[in-house]
């Protein structure tokens, strides 16, 4: 159950993107919930690779390439994806941060649980 509702989070997370960034577009909500799910799998799967192959550019940057990473994992995201477009390098990696943000604040608000 909570796994359908942080799918859910994160499509509507995905469909707040384009009022704040507008190089990116999210053509509708199956759309949204198809992106949140094909990201899921690529952070799951490629980007670890991807983290691990470039640590050294990661450590010399203190951290920051993972940002450059996050930002193409956007775009390949875009890319595999029919109606989520992103209109750039800066649009990935602006809207994966962005995107971070708005997941997690919305999964804290409605998925966390009161302390007694």
């Amino acid at each position: 159950m909570r796994l359908l509702a942080v799918w859910l989070i994160n499509a509507l997370a995905l469909l707040a993107l384009p009022y704040l960034l507008p190089s990116i577009h999210v053509a509708n909500f199956t759309t949204a919930l198809a992106v949140a799910v094909v990201l899921g799998l690529i952070n799951t799967v490629i980007r670890p690779v991807l983290v691990l192959l470039t640590l050294p550019a990661t450590l010399l940057t203190l951290g920051l390439f993972i940002f450059v990473i996050n930002g193409m994992m956007f775009l390949l995201a875009a890319w595999l994806l029919d109606g989520f477009v992103v209109d750039g390098i800066w649009a990935g990696i602006f809207g994966s941060v962005i995107y971070s943000v708005i997941s997690w604040l919305l999964t804290k608000l409605l998925l966390s649980s009161p302390k007694s």
